[in-house]
Parts: C-alpha cells; structure tokens; sequence
C-alpha cells in the first residue's frame, strides 16, 4: 500500500491520501459509524467538514426522517457523505432505489448477504463497501464486487458476530488474503489505533463510540459522560450464544441481560428514552470497548484533527526505528 501527503492549510493537518480517501474524495481517511438514530445530519455534517466522511444510518427504519436528513445534510455541508444500508433492519425491497434517488455516492452495506444489494448499487454509480466480521464474509463481499470492506472487530460496539474476533487479528488476517481498500472498525479512537490499523493493511478507519461522546453527537450527557468514566472493562457482550450479539455498555440493565440466553429486539423499545432523555436503564446503549480510553467529550473536528497528527507523529517514530 502507497500513501502520500499534501501541503496542509494554516488550520488543518496536510490531507493524507490513500484509496479510500481517493474513492470518497474527503482529505482524512476517518469514517463515522453508521449508528442508529445518532448517525444524521447534526454528526455526520461535521464529520464531512471536518475532513473525514459522516454516513446516514438507516438502522432505525425512519426512511422518510432519513430523507429529511439527507437533504439536512446537503444545507450544512457541501462535502462529501455516504449513506448506510443496514440489511438486517431495513428489508424495504426499495431501499437501493430510495438511496440511489438521493443521490448519495457512497454506501456501506452491513448486517446481511453483500449479494443481495452490491450489484443494483454499483450498476446505479455508486461505490460500495461492506461491512465484515469475519474472513468467510470478506471473501463473499469480494465475490460480490464490491469496491472496498469495513473490517469489523468484535470490540466495537454495537450488533456483532457472536462468534467475535478482534480486530488484531481480523484486519492482517483479510488484508493479507484481499487487494482491496479497508477501513479498520473497531477499537480505533485517535492517532494510535490509526496507525495500528494501518501497519495492519488498512487505508482508513472508522470510528463509533468516539463519535457517539463528541460534542456534536445528539445523545444525551448522560451517555457520553459514561463513556467518558467507563473503564476499559465496563462493556458486556450479549447473546454470545445467539443472534444478533450485541456489544453495550455495562449498566445495572446489561449486568442482568449479559448472562440471559437471548436478548431481543424488545430491549431496544425505550431506546430513544435512553438515546436522548438519559436514561441509561431504558435500553441498551451501544459501545465499544475502546469507551476505556475516551475521557473527554471533544468536537468532532478536534478529534479528527488530532488523531491525523498523531497519526503522522506515531507513523514517524515507527520509520525512525525501523
């Protein structure tokens, strides 16, 4: 993999340019996760501002909201933005056709076959990436066509393959095996995971619980301060031994949910009481375990801006000692 810099401006590192930053036309290759309800215009505009790539989730269902926010999102920013497919929760057959009429260029597909959408996407002009917990996935997300993967380790938060692996192990394990761009998800929040991922075979990152405690993000203090006082242990995996697994933030809740065979999707039905009234008894408050190294709620353009620097720092120091 090549990878080279551009002259920065007075206020913003040098643009780093890779194939996924080449292929999303953005300067930093840093994406925000697609996360339901949180993922819409407010966050991801400032993620796209702010260099890296905001993506539109349409793991909530809410189509017509999401319409409303995509539109939200071409008043804010002139930059550009993807939207997500998460299969497992939108199964609207007029999902391709509603993103396509968008106009959105970019899409991620996750949580399910990357056959069923990739072909009517790419044939409609718009680059895709799959989301993949394993290498079984990646290989069949490569034989669909699609342009790039989002390597997903199982200490990120959020739905999960039961069977999790890590993203140490997962990244070199499909980098080595796939010549295709990757952006790592999963354990990244500042310059150190970035460089980590990408001395793994990635060529961008994307980043979920440290976007959920950013300043922009909708959520409610309450959940941010609590990933801002979570230690490196306080997540919990459910339905280790069913689907879907489910990485979360440990409360009193999860503690009791952590050790039932089966957590449904009922849990989720007081998720905005939690989401955005604070209540953090009232569902599950999707995490990653990377929550252990975030302690403060920073703007989005400060964190990405400094994981850029001290992505460059590290990356440095590893060529001074190689």
């Amino acid at each position: 993999m090549e990878f080279t810099t551009a002259p920065a401006d007075a206020q913003r590192p040098a643009p780093l340019r890779t194939r996924v930053t080449e292929m999303l036309g953005i300067d930093y290759p840093i994406v925000q996760a697609p996360m339901g309800w949180i993922a819409r215009s407010r966050l991801a505009s400032a993620v796209s501002e702010a260099g890296g790539l905001g993506i539109i989730e349409t793991s909530s269902g809410e189509l017509d909201a999401v319409r409303r926010e995509i539109i939200a999102m071409r008043e804010i920013t002139g930059k550009p933005f993807g939207v997500n497919i998460a299969q497992l929760f939108v199964r609207d057959p007029s999902i391709v056709q509603f993103v396509v009429d968008q106009g959105v260029r970019f899409v991620t597909t996750s949580a399910g076959d990357p056959t069923k959408y990739t072909r009517q996407l790419k044939d409609a002009g718009l680059t895709v990436f799959h989301v993949v917990p394993t290498l079984a996935a990646a290989a069949k997300a490569v034989a669909a066509g699609v342009d790039g993967l989002v390597v997903e380790g199982g200490e990120g938060g959020g739905f999960k393959n039961p069977r999790d692996v890590a993203t140490m192990v997962l990244l070199p394990l499909i980098a080595g095996r796939f010549d295709v761009p990757i952006i790592a998800a999963g354990g990244i929040c500042d310059g150190l995971g970035m460089a980590a991922a990408f001395a793994l075979g990635a060529e961008g990152v994307q980043m979920g619980t440290r976007m959920v405690s950013a300043l922009e993000s909708p959520v409610h203090d309450n959940w941010k301060q609590a990933i801002v006082d979570a230690a490196e242990t306080d997540t919990v995996f459910l339905n280790r031994f069913s689907r879907p697994g489910l990485r979360a933030l440990r409360t009193a809740r999860t503690t009791e949910l952590e050790h039932q065979e089966h957590v449904g999707m009922d849990e989720f039905g007081r998720a905005l009481d939690l989401y955005f009234g604070g209540d953090m008894e009232a569902s599950v408050a999707l995490t990653g375990q990377v929550a252990g190294r975030i302690d403060a709620v920073r703007p989005v353009a400060d964190i990405i801006h400094e994981t850029m620097r001290e992505f460059r720092e590290r990356a440095r120091l590893l060529a001074a000692h190689a």
